[in-house]
């Protein structure tokens, strides 16, 4: 069997709040939840979270630090204080990875500090620094670069990267180019579906245009060991039980797609059958 768990973030339920998302991602059999620190004062209470994984047996595999614009004063204002509290809760939850985002160009001074001070941070911890891909920003034909010291990390020198599909999908990348340029410093997979958009889509994977089955299938080849988050978006989703049902196929897809991979021979998943 595939080595990757299926994870569920917390930001896949919204509107519904972080304490549904551990219930949901519970009964529906995922391995564990990443919480998106955001709004939500629970995403930022650490006892409050033990409290949920305890209840439900659900396992916090990751820790998303507050890096959205909706986030700004969410743990302070300070970009590495946001980063250590970040830290420090998944030490004390047990998870392994902290989620990033390349910091915004006109955080400046942190922008500058962000390589080195991401990898002094990952030295002084087990915890996983996963900086993640994100993309320029459209209007009409209009780019702009939002990000620094870029929005496609591998430009960069981390020790860890998160790939987001979406992501990949809004900046019009490859997304299996990408896969192969983060190599073994690949930690964390965001899973989602987009269609080219200028928009952040976050769909059910399988709904869009990228390679999610493709993706899933060389992880699962390749003996990836991270962890597998489905990060989509329910929004617009009827009501509860349409939201289950969207979260439900995204679950049934990872784990197909890994475990069909897995079970391959090497002659057949590379095509030399």
């Amino acid at each position: 069997m595939p080595r990757a768990k299926v994870a569920l973030s917390t930001a896949s339920v919204y509107p519904e709040n972080t304490a549904a998302a551990f219930e949901i991602a519970g009964r529906l059999g995922y391995d564990g939840v990443e919480v998106m620190v955001w709004t939500d004062p629970v995403s930022q209470d650490i006892e409050a979270l033990r409290r949920l994984s305890d209840y439900h047996q659900v396992p916090i595999l990751a820790v998303h630090a507050p890096c959205l614009l909706i986030t700004q004063r969410v743990w302070g204002t300070d970009p590495w204080q946001k980063l250590e509290r970040a830290r420090t809760a998944a030490e004390k939850l047990g998870a392994s990875t902290v989620v990033v985002h390349p910091p915004f160009r006109w955080q400046r001074q942190y922008a500058r500090e962000f390589v080195r001070g991401i990898w002094q941070m990952a030295n002084e911890t087990d915890v996983r620094f996963a900086v993640e891909n994100m993309y320029p920003w459209r209007y009409r034909d209009r780019e702009v670069a939002a990000y620094a010291p870029d929005w496609d990390p591998t430009a960069e020198d981390y020790r860890h990267f998160t790939i987001d599909l979406s992501h990949v999908a809004t900046s019009r990348a490859d997304a299996l180019a990408m896969l192969d340029r983060m190599g073994d410093r690949l930690g964390h997979v965001h899973l989602a579906d987009g269609s080219g958009s200028a928009k952040d889509e976050h769909l059910i994977p399988g709904r869009g245009t990228q390679p999610c089955a493709e993706l899933l299938e060389r992880l699962a080849r390749t003996g990836f060991a991270g962890h597998v988050v489905l990060e989509v978006n329910t929004r617009r989703s009827p009501g509860p039980v349409e939201r289950e049902a969207d979260l439900a196929e995204a679950l049934a897809f990872t784990r197909l797609n890994l475990a069909t991979a897995a079970r391959m021979p090497d002659s057949v998943s590379d095509g030399r059958a």
